[in-house]
């Protein structure tokens, strides 16, 4: 990342949870849900101080936004889509800082919020967010679909994230309104086998593109 306000941003929704844990940790009871199901029933439980792996994953992988392009040995490429880079930083801050949210919501006040149905929203929304930027995202080795043929030619890359981000889009819009309204064991059949099946089609496609355009040559 590159723009100061961008990373500025990243790092406020980061540090959001672990401000806010730091703060309410001794109002918390000593055993915490921990896993959620769908309509909001707790699946399992275990010690608070689990907590802090839930809020420190934030500040991790605001590290790794930040520093990935620099080792990229295709970094000069992240210019390209600098600006669909930062969003997409900024949505995954703001998706664990959605989940931590909703965490403390519920340790502290149960059933205010139902976690499934929530995170669920907030994975069609990646969905379709990444379904509009895959088309422009760039060659390089950490963000992207990465398969041998799209790492070993760029062409083919371009082609499969265009093909992906169509797929993506489609799918997150779909799965949006499913996730309200079919029931838990429904949902997550459908979603596990839209994230299977596109990534299966697209690691396909890819083999296919890079096969079809080495025989043209």
């Amino acid at each position: 990342m590159k723009s100061r306000r961008n990373i500025a941003v990243m790092w406020v929704f980061a540090l959001i949870p672990l401000i806010v844990l730091t703060i309410i940790y001794a109002k918390l009871p000593e055993t915490v849900p921990t896993s959620f199901g769908f309509d909001g029933t707790v699946n399992a439980y275990g010690s608070k101080a689990t907590l802090w792996m839930l809020v420190g994953m934030g500040p991790l992988m605001a590290v790794l936004f930040q520093f990935m392009p620099k080792i990229d040995p295709r970094k000069r490429n992240y210019a390209k889509f600098q600006k669909y880079y930062d969003v997409f930083a900024i949505f995954m801050e703001l998706f664990l800082l959605g989940v931590s949210s909703m965490m403390f919501v519920e340790i502290l006040r149960p059933g205010t919020v139902s976690i499934g149905r929530a995170v669920t929203v907030l994975v069609c929304l990646l969905f379709i967010l990444l379904g509009n930027m895959m088309g422009k995202i760039k060659h390089n080795y950490f963000f992207g679909i990465k398969t041998p043929w799209t790492l070993a030619d760029p062409d083919v890359w371009n082609r499969t994230h265009r093909a992906g981000g169509r797929m993506w889009f489609v799918i997150g819009v779909l799965l949006l309104p499913c996730c309200l309204l079919l029931s838990e064991k429904v949902f997550f059949i459908l979603l596990m086998a839209s994230i299977l099946g596109s990534s299966a089609v697209l690691f396909l496609l890819s083999y296919l593109w890079y096969r079809q355009k080495n025989q043209e040559e």
